[in-house]
Protein backbone atom coordinates (compact mmCIF):
# COMPACT_ATOMS: atom_id res chain seq x y z
CA UNK A 1 0.00 0.00 0.00
CA UNK A 2 2.70 2.75 0.90
CA UNK A 3 4.38 1.65 -2.63
CA UNK A 4 1.62 2.52 -4.22
CA UNK A 5 1.19 5.69 -2.86
CA UNK A 6 4.45 6.72 -3.48
CA UNK A 7 3.93 5.60 -7.06
CA UNK A 8 1.20 7.59 -7.34
CA UNK A 9 2.85 10.96 -5.75
CA UNK A 10 5.59 10.84 -7.83
CA UNK A 11 3.48 10.75 -10.94
CA UNK A 12 1.67 13.55 -9.72
CA UNK A 13 5.15 15.88 -9.47
CA UNK A 14 6.13 14.41 -12.55
CA UNK A 15 3.22 15.86 -13.66
CA UNK A 16 3.45 19.37 -12.48
CA UNK A 17 6.70 19.64 -14.02
CA UNK A 18 5.47 18.80 -17.40
CA UNK A 19 2.83 21.26 -17.32
CA UNK A 20 5.13 23.74 -15.80
CA UNK A 21 7.76 23.02 -18.23
CA UNK A 22 5.44 23.68 -21.12
CA UNK A 23 3.99 26.89 -19.68
CA UNK A 24 7.04 28.17 -19.76
CA UNK A 25 8.60 27.61 -23.30
CA UNK A 26 5.48 29.04 -24.47
CA UNK A 27 5.82 31.86 -22.90
CA UNK A 28 8.83 32.25 -23.97
CA UNK A 29 8.05 31.82 -27.35
CA UNK A 30 5.20 34.29 -27.03
CA UNK A 31 8.07 36.79 -26.03
CA UNK A 32 9.94 35.72 -28.73
CA UNK A 33 7.54 36.72 -31.55
CA UNK A 34 6.53 39.94 -29.85
CA UNK A 35 10.37 40.94 -29.83
CA UNK A 36 10.62 39.98 -33.33
CA UNK A 37 7.39 41.85 -34.41
CA UNK A 38 8.05 45.07 -32.71
CA UNK A 39 11.76 44.99 -34.31
CA UNK A 40 9.93 44.68 -37.82
CA UNK A 41 7.54 47.66 -36.88
CA UNK A 42 10.26 49.82 -35.99
CA UNK A 43 12.08 48.53 -39.52
CA UNK A 44 8.94 49.64 -41.23
CA UNK A 45 8.91 53.00 -39.97
CA UNK A 46 12.29 53.62 -40.40
CA UNK A 47 11.89 52.51 -43.73
CA UNK A 48 8.74 55.09 -44.49
CA UNK A 49 10.14 57.92 -42.82
CA UNK A 50 13.00 57.63 -45.13
CA UNK A 51 10.78 57.18 -48.35
CA UNK A 52 8.63 60.49 -47.26
CA UNK A 53 11.96 62.41 -47.26
CA UNK A 54 13.07 61.19 -50.72
CA UNK A 55 11.18 64.33 -52.44
CA UNK A 56 12.64 67.02 -49.71
CA UNK A 57 16.31 66.49 -50.92
CA UNK A 58 17.62 69.45 -48.84
CA UNK A 59 16.06 67.23 -45.89
CA UNK A 60 17.16 64.35 -47.18
CA UNK A 61 20.76 65.45 -47.25
CA UNK A 62 20.39 66.47 -43.78
CA UNK A 63 19.33 63.20 -42.19
CA UNK A 64 21.67 60.97 -44.64
CA UNK A 65 24.91 63.30 -44.41
CA UNK A 66 27.34 62.46 -41.41
CA UNK A 67 29.82 64.38 -42.41
CA UNK A 68 31.73 66.74 -40.21
CA UNK A 69 30.86 69.98 -42.08
CA UNK A 70 27.16 70.19 -42.16
CA UNK A 71 24.91 73.37 -43.67
CA UNK A 72 23.54 75.24 -40.80
CA UNK A 73 20.64 76.37 -43.55
CA UNK A 74 20.25 72.50 -44.18
CA UNK A 75 19.65 71.47 -41.02
CA UNK A 76 17.52 74.71 -40.24
CA UNK A 77 15.33 73.67 -42.73
CA UNK A 78 15.39 69.80 -41.44
CA UNK A 79 14.32 70.59 -37.69
CA UNK A 80 11.37 73.23 -39.32
CA UNK A 81 10.16 70.60 -41.34
CA UNK A 82 10.60 67.99 -38.52
CA UNK A 83 8.48 70.49 -36.28
CA UNK A 84 5.65 70.69 -39.36
CA UNK A 85 5.87 67.06 -38.94
CA UNK A 86 5.18 66.88 -35.95
CA UNK A 87 2.66 69.73 -35.49
CA UNK A 88 0.19 68.32 -38.37
CA UNK A 89 1.76 65.33 -39.88
CA UNK A 90 2.55 66.89 -43.52
CA UNK A 91 5.03 70.38 -43.93
CA UNK A 92 3.10 73.66 -43.98
CA UNK A 93 5.43 75.08 -46.50
CA UNK A 94 3.86 76.45 -49.52
CA UNK A 95 5.16 75.66 -52.91
CA UNK A 96 6.02 79.44 -54.85
CA UNK A 97 3.29 79.57 -58.01
CA UNK A 98 4.53 79.32 -60.78
CA UNK A 99 4.43 82.44 -63.00
CA UNK A 100 3.14 82.01 -66.78
CA UNK A 101 5.98 83.14 -68.08
CA UNK A 102 8.66 81.58 -65.57
CA UNK A 103 9.97 79.52 -68.40
CA UNK A 104 11.16 82.78 -70.70
CA UNK A 105 11.89 83.89 -68.00
CA UNK A 106 14.29 80.61 -67.57
CA UNK A 107 15.80 81.50 -70.41
CA UNK A 108 17.70 84.01 -71.43
CA UNK A 109 19.18 83.40 -74.76
CA UNK A 110 15.77 82.98 -75.91
CA UNK A 111 14.81 86.61 -74.03
CA UNK A 112 17.87 88.41 -75.80
CA UNK A 113 16.90 86.42 -79.62
CA UNK A 114 13.74 87.62 -79.09
CA UNK A 115 13.82 91.28 -77.22
CA UNK A 116 11.92 90.59 -73.84
CA UNK A 117 13.38 91.95 -70.87
CA UNK A 118 11.94 91.41 -66.89
CA UNK A 119 11.38 94.34 -64.81
CA UNK A 120 10.02 94.74 -61.47
CA UNK A 121 6.91 96.98 -60.91
CA UNK A 122 7.14 99.07 -58.19
CA UNK A 123 3.83 97.90 -56.89
CA UNK A 124 2.26 94.18 -56.85
CA UNK A 125 -1.20 96.01 -57.65
CA UNK A 126 -0.40 97.89 -60.79
CA UNK A 127 2.04 99.01 -63.61
CA UNK A 128 2.03 102.11 -64.98
CA UNK A 129 2.99 103.04 -68.34
CA UNK A 130 4.39 106.75 -69.33
CA UNK A 131 4.36 108.14 -72.65
CA UNK A 132 6.19 111.37 -74.02
CA UNK A 133 6.46 112.78 -77.70
CA UNK A 134 9.38 113.87 -79.46
CA UNK A 135 12.95 114.70 -78.00
CA UNK A 136 16.03 116.46 -79.58
CA UNK A 137 19.66 116.30 -78.32
CA UNK A 138 21.53 117.48 -81.57
CA UNK A 139 23.38 120.43 -80.25
CA UNK A 140 23.10 122.86 -82.87
CA UNK A 141 18.86 123.30 -81.99
CA UNK A 142 17.90 125.45 -79.60
CA UNK A 143 17.08 123.24 -76.55
CA UNK A 144 20.32 121.62 -76.48
CA UNK A 145 21.96 124.89 -77.16
CA UNK A 146 20.74 126.25 -74.08
CA UNK A 147 20.62 123.22 -71.89
CA UNK A 148 24.67 123.58 -72.46
CA UNK A 149 24.80 127.04 -71.58
CA UNK A 150 23.23 126.03 -68.40
CA UNK A 151 25.94 123.62 -67.34
CA UNK A 152 24.10 120.39 -69.02
CA UNK A 153 22.17 119.66 -66.18
CA UNK A 154 19.09 118.15 -67.18
CA UNK A 155 16.30 119.40 -64.55
CA UNK A 156 17.21 122.97 -66.01
CA UNK A 157 15.16 121.91 -69.20
CA UNK A 158 12.93 119.70 -67.70
CA UNK A 159 10.89 120.16 -64.67
CA UNK A 160 12.26 117.90 -61.72
CA UNK A 161 8.56 117.20 -61.27
CA UNK A 162 7.98 115.79 -64.77
CA UNK A 163 11.51 113.98 -64.39
CA UNK A 164 10.03 111.93 -60.94
CA UNK A 165 6.65 110.84 -63.31
CA UNK A 166 8.88 109.71 -66.02
CA UNK A 167 11.48 108.07 -64.01
CA UNK A 168 8.77 106.45 -61.21
CA UNK A 169 6.99 104.71 -63.91
CA UNK A 170 7.47 101.58 -64.37
CA UNK A 171 7.97 101.65 -68.30
CA UNK A 172 8.57 104.97 -69.63
CA UNK A 173 8.62 105.19 -72.89
CA UNK A 174 9.78 108.20 -75.86
CA UNK A 175 10.47 109.24 -79.59
CA UNK A 176 14.16 109.67 -80.24
CA UNK A 177 13.87 111.91 -82.76
CA UNK A 178 17.80 111.68 -84.29
CA UNK A 179 20.58 109.37 -84.94
CA UNK A 180 23.15 109.43 -82.17
CA UNK A 181 26.26 109.65 -83.83
CA UNK A 182 29.05 111.59 -85.30
CA UNK A 183 29.72 110.30 -88.69
CA UNK A 184 27.58 110.19 -92.08
CA UNK A 185 26.19 113.52 -93.89
CA UNK A 186 23.02 115.06 -94.09
CA UNK A 187 20.83 114.19 -96.38
CA UNK A 188 20.46 116.01 -99.39
CA UNK A 189 17.87 118.75 -99.57
CA UNK A 190 16.50 118.01 -96.85
CA UNK A 191 15.56 121.33 -94.88
CA UNK A 192 16.25 119.64 -91.19
CA UNK A 193 18.46 117.43 -90.60
CA UNK A 194 19.61 116.09 -86.69
CA UNK A 195 22.41 114.15 -85.28
CA UNK A 196 23.86 114.44 -81.76
CA UNK A 197 26.33 113.12 -80.22
CA UNK A 198 26.66 109.55 -78.32
CA UNK A 199 27.49 110.68 -74.97
CA UNK A 200 24.00 112.38 -74.43
CA UNK A 201 22.54 109.21 -74.39
CA UNK A 202 22.65 109.40 -71.17
CA UNK A 203 20.22 112.21 -70.70
CA UNK A 204 17.57 109.44 -72.12
CA UNK A 205 18.84 107.24 -68.63
CA UNK A 206 17.92 110.64 -66.29
CA UNK A 207 14.52 111.01 -68.27
CA UNK A 208 14.15 107.46 -66.94
CA UNK A 209 13.12 105.98 -70.41
CA UNK A 210 13.27 101.94 -70.74
CA UNK A 211 12.77 101.96 -74.38
CA UNK A 212 12.49 104.61 -77.54
CA UNK A 213 10.92 104.42 -80.36
CA UNK A 214 13.17 105.14 -83.53
CA UNK A 215 10.50 105.25 -86.29
CA UNK A 216 10.65 108.52 -87.78
CA UNK A 217 11.39 110.51 -90.23
CA UNK A 218 14.94 111.55 -88.88
CA UNK A 219 16.40 108.60 -88.11
CA UNK A 220 18.08 108.27 -91.00
CA UNK A 221 19.42 112.14 -91.30
CA UNK A 222 23.29 110.89 -91.88
CA UNK A 223 22.89 107.77 -93.49
CA UNK A 224 22.99 104.20 -92.81
CA UNK A 225 26.35 104.36 -90.80
CA UNK A 226 24.81 107.14 -88.39
CA UNK A 227 21.81 104.89 -87.93
CA UNK A 228 24.67 102.03 -87.13
CA UNK A 229 25.79 104.38 -84.58
CA UNK A 230 22.18 104.92 -82.85
CA UNK A 231 21.65 101.23 -82.50
CA UNK A 232 24.99 100.52 -80.90
CA UNK A 233 25.22 103.92 -79.10
CA UNK A 234 21.63 102.62 -77.22
CA UNK A 235 22.73 98.91 -76.78
CA UNK A 236 25.47 100.29 -74.78
CA UNK A 237 23.10 101.65 -72.71
CA UNK A 238 20.86 99.05 -72.19
CA UNK A 239 17.63 101.01 -73.69
CA UNK A 240 15.73 98.73 -76.29
CA UNK A 241 13.93 100.48 -79.01
CA UNK A 242 11.28 99.46 -81.84
CA UNK A 243 11.03 100.83 -85.32
CA UNK A 244 14.51 100.67 -86.60
CA UNK A 245 17.18 98.13 -87.39
CA UNK A 246 19.90 96.71 -89.13
CA UNK A 247 17.73 94.58 -91.24
CA UNK A 248 13.93 94.64 -91.98
CA UNK A 249 13.58 91.39 -89.29
CA UNK A 250 15.24 93.84 -86.55
CA UNK A 251 13.16 96.94 -87.15
CA UNK A 252 9.55 94.83 -87.13
CA UNK A 253 11.04 92.85 -84.27
CA UNK A 254 8.62 94.14 -81.17
CA UNK A 255 10.18 94.29 -77.94
CA UNK A 256 8.15 93.27 -74.72
CA UNK A 257 8.54 93.43 -71.10
CA UNK A 258 7.58 90.82 -68.56
CA UNK A 259 5.80 92.84 -65.64
CA UNK A 260 4.54 91.20 -62.21
CA UNK A 261 3.86 88.01 -64.82
CA UNK A 262 2.22 90.49 -67.32
CA UNK A 263 3.94 90.75 -70.89
CA UNK A 264 3.70 93.92 -72.06
CA UNK A 265 4.69 94.39 -76.03
CA UNK A 266 5.65 97.38 -78.26
CA UNK A 267 5.93 97.76 -81.82
CA UNK A 268 6.75 100.68 -83.50
CA UNK A 269 6.48 102.12 -87.45
CA UNK A 270 5.99 105.50 -89.43
CA UNK A 271 4.24 106.29 -92.46
CA UNK A 272 5.81 110.01 -93.16
CA UNK A 273 7.51 110.48 -96.38
CA UNK A 274 4.92 109.29 -98.42
CA UNK A 275 6.02 110.12 -101.83
CA UNK A 276 8.01 106.86 -103.87
CA UNK A 277 11.52 107.48 -102.63
CA UNK A 278 11.52 108.57 -99.25
CA UNK A 279 14.19 110.16 -97.33
CA UNK A 280 14.44 108.12 -94.64
CA UNK A 281 14.86 104.78 -95.82
CA UNK A 282 12.75 101.19 -94.68
CA UNK A 283 15.33 98.78 -93.71
CA UNK A 284 15.69 95.92 -96.53
CA UNK A 285 16.40 91.87 -95.73
CA UNK A 286 20.00 93.60 -96.11
CA UNK A 287 20.30 97.28 -95.42
CA UNK A 288 19.61 98.94 -92.16
CA UNK A 289 16.26 101.34 -92.16
CA UNK A 290 13.25 101.83 -90.00
CA UNK A 291 9.88 100.14 -90.45
CA UNK A 292 7.64 101.63 -93.01
CA UNK A 293 3.61 101.39 -92.63
CA UNK A 294 1.51 103.58 -95.14
CA UNK A 295 0.86 99.76 -96.38
CA UNK A 296 0.30 98.86 -93.24
CA UNK A 297 -0.22 95.08 -94.32
CA UNK A 298 2.94 93.85 -92.05
CA UNK A 299 2.32 96.51 -89.47
CA UNK A 300 -1.31 94.41 -88.42
CA UNK A 301 0.27 90.84 -88.93
CA UNK A 302 2.80 91.90 -86.49
CA UNK A 303 0.47 93.28 -83.86
CA UNK A 304 -1.69 90.04 -84.43
CA UNK A 305 1.44 87.83 -83.93
CA UNK A 306 2.31 90.41 -81.54
CA UNK A 307 -1.38 89.93 -79.87
CA UNK A 308 -1.02 85.92 -79.59
CA UNK A 309 1.23 85.67 -77.11
CA UNK A 310 1.55 88.48 -74.80
CA UNK A 311 -1.46 90.38 -72.71
CA UNK A 312 -1.26 93.65 -73.87
CA UNK A 313 0.00 95.40 -77.48
CA UNK A 314 1.35 98.93 -77.61
CA UNK A 315 1.83 100.55 -80.70
CA UNK A 316 3.48 104.22 -81.25
CA UNK A 317 3.40 105.10 -84.74
CA UNK A 318 4.60 108.13 -86.44
CA UNK A 319 1.86 109.37 -88.32
CA UNK A 320 -0.21 112.72 -89.23
CA UNK A 321 0.63 116.22 -90.31
CA UNK A 322 3.10 118.47 -88.94
CA UNK A 323 1.78 121.47 -87.36
CA UNK A 324 -1.89 120.26 -87.76
CA UNK A 325 -4.20 119.86 -84.84
CA UNK A 326 -6.83 117.60 -87.18
CA UNK A 327 -6.42 114.19 -87.71
CA UNK A 328 -5.72 113.13 -91.61
CA UNK A 329 -7.11 110.56 -93.87
CA UNK A 330 -4.34 107.79 -93.41
CA UNK A 331 -4.66 108.52 -89.36
CA UNK A 332 -8.32 107.75 -89.57
CA UNK A 333 -7.84 104.87 -91.87
CA UNK A 334 -4.96 102.97 -89.83
CA UNK A 335 -6.00 103.18 -86.50
CA UNK A 336 -9.66 100.96 -86.64
CA UNK A 337 -7.16 98.74 -88.67
CA UNK A 338 -4.46 98.31 -85.98
CA UNK A 339 -7.38 98.65 -82.91
CA UNK A 340 -9.01 95.75 -85.02
CA UNK A 341 -5.44 93.58 -85.59
CA UNK A 342 -5.39 93.73 -81.52
CA UNK A 343 -3.33 96.89 -79.99
CA UNK A 344 -4.74 97.87 -76.39
CA UNK A 345 -3.21 100.90 -76.77
CA UNK A 346 -2.51 103.74 -79.65
CA UNK A 347 0.22 106.33 -79.23
CA UNK A 348 0.69 108.71 -82.05
CA UNK A 349 3.58 111.36 -82.46
CA UNK A 350 5.15 113.52 -85.73
CA UNK A 351 2.83 116.62 -85.87
CA UNK A 352 5.05 118.54 -83.07
CA UNK A 353 1.44 119.41 -81.28
CA UNK A 354 -1.39 117.43 -79.68
CA UNK A 355 -4.19 115.67 -81.03
CA UNK A 356 -7.18 114.46 -79.80
CA UNK A 357 -7.95 111.51 -77.61
CA UNK A 358 -10.37 108.91 -78.74
CA UNK A 359 -11.48 105.43 -78.04
CA UNK A 360 -11.53 103.36 -81.42
CA UNK A 361 -13.05 99.96 -81.16
CA UNK A 362 -12.96 99.92 -77.63
CA UNK A 363 -9.06 100.91 -77.96
CA UNK A 364 -7.61 103.94 -76.33
CA UNK A 365 -5.90 106.45 -79.33
CA UNK A 366 -3.95 109.69 -78.69
CA UNK A 367 -3.17 110.81 -81.92
CA UNK A 368 -0.56 112.77 -81.11
CA UNK A 369 1.67 113.24 -78.01
CA UNK A 370 3.12 116.59 -79.95
CA UNK A 371 6.91 118.12 -78.98
CA UNK A 372 8.08 116.96 -75.28
CA UNK A 373 11.33 118.73 -75.25
CA UNK A 374 11.96 119.49 -78.78
CA UNK A 375 12.52 123.11 -79.71
CA UNK A 376 12.41 126.69 -78.57
CA UNK A 377 8.66 127.04 -79.66
CA UNK A 378 5.41 126.98 -76.43
CA UNK A 379 3.51 124.68 -77.49
CA UNK A 380 1.61 122.50 -75.00
CA UNK A 381 2.47 119.04 -74.42
CA UNK A 382 1.99 116.29 -71.90
CA UNK A 383 2.66 112.75 -70.81
CA UNK A 384 0.35 109.59 -71.23
CA UNK A 385 -0.10 106.97 -68.46
CA UNK A 386 -1.55 104.06 -68.92
CA UNK A 387 -2.49 102.24 -65.60
CA UNK A 388 -2.73 98.25 -66.12
CA UNK A 389 -4.78 96.98 -62.92
CA UNK A 390 -4.57 93.87 -60.61
CA UNK A 391 -7.49 93.32 -62.24
CA UNK A 392 -6.44 93.81 -65.49
CA UNK A 393 -8.31 96.91 -66.79
CA UNK A 394 -6.35 99.72 -67.56
CA UNK A 395 -6.60 103.50 -66.84
CA UNK A 396 -5.58 106.44 -68.79
CA UNK A 397 -4.54 109.73 -67.38
CA UNK A 398 -3.40 112.95 -69.44
CA UNK A 399 -0.92 114.84 -67.30
CA UNK A 400 -0.62 118.73 -68.82
CA UNK A 401 2.71 120.03 -69.70
CA UNK A 402 4.23 122.98 -71.19
CA UNK A 403 7.46 123.64 -73.75
CA UNK A 404 8.55 127.26 -73.73
CA UNK A 405 11.68 128.94 -73.63
CA UNK A 406 13.08 125.36 -74.50
CA UNK A 407 12.08 123.94 -71.04
CA UNK A 408 9.41 121.37 -70.08
CA UNK A 409 7.22 122.22 -67.48
CA UNK A 410 4.80 120.21 -65.38
CA UNK A 411 1.61 122.00 -64.94
CA UNK A 412 -0.04 122.80 -61.72
CA UNK A 413 -3.74 121.60 -61.63
CA UNK A 414 -4.76 125.38 -61.83
CA UNK A 415 -2.58 126.05 -64.98
CA UNK A 416 -3.13 122.75 -66.07
CA UNK A 417 -6.95 122.96 -66.18
CA UNK A 418 -6.80 125.74 -69.31
CA UNK A 419 -5.10 122.52 -71.42
CA UNK A 420 -7.60 119.97 -70.16
CA UNK A 421 -10.21 122.42 -71.66
CA UNK A 422 -8.70 122.50 -74.83
CA UNK A 423 -8.03 118.44 -74.60
CA UNK A 424 -11.93 117.78 -74.30
CA UNK A 425 -13.00 120.12 -77.16
CA UNK A 426 -11.02 118.32 -79.74
CA UNK A 427 -11.75 115.29 -77.92
CA UNK A 428 -16.08 114.69 -78.66
CA UNK A 429 -15.69 110.99 -77.84
CA UNK A 430 -14.09 110.69 -74.35
CA UNK A 431 -14.31 112.65 -70.85
CA UNK A 432 -11.52 113.81 -69.00
CA UNK A 433 -11.94 114.85 -65.51
CA UNK A 434 -10.10 117.93 -63.56
CA UNK A 435 -7.34 115.02 -62.83
CA UNK A 436 -6.53 114.15 -66.45
CA UNK A 437 -8.59 111.11 -66.39
CA UNK A 438 -9.97 109.86 -69.46
CA UNK A 439 -12.70 107.45 -70.19
CA UNK A 440 -14.91 106.88 -73.14
CA UNK A 441 -18.43 108.36 -73.46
Amino acid sequence: MNKNRMNNKNSKVLILFLITFTLVCAAGIAMVALYVGNNDKVKAAGTSEMSDNVNDSKTASARTDNSEQTNPLIEKQTESTASDETAGGTSKTADKVKGKYDDILADKTYMAQNGIYEKKASSDDKITLTFAGDILFDSHYAVMSKLNGNGGTLENAIDPAALKIMNDSDIMMINNEFPYSDRGTPTEGKKYTFRADPATVSYLTQMGADIVSLANNHAYDYGADALMDTFSTLDGAGIPYVGAGANRDRAEMPISFIVNDTKITFISATQIERNDVPDTKAATDTTPGVFRCMDDTRLLDDIKSAKADSDYVIVYIHWGTENEENTDWLQEKQAPEIAAAGADLIVGDHPHCLQRLDYVGGVPVIYSMGNFWFNSKTVNTGLLQYTINKNGTPDIKFIPCLQKDCKTTLLSRADGASLLDYMRNISQNVSIDADGNVTAK
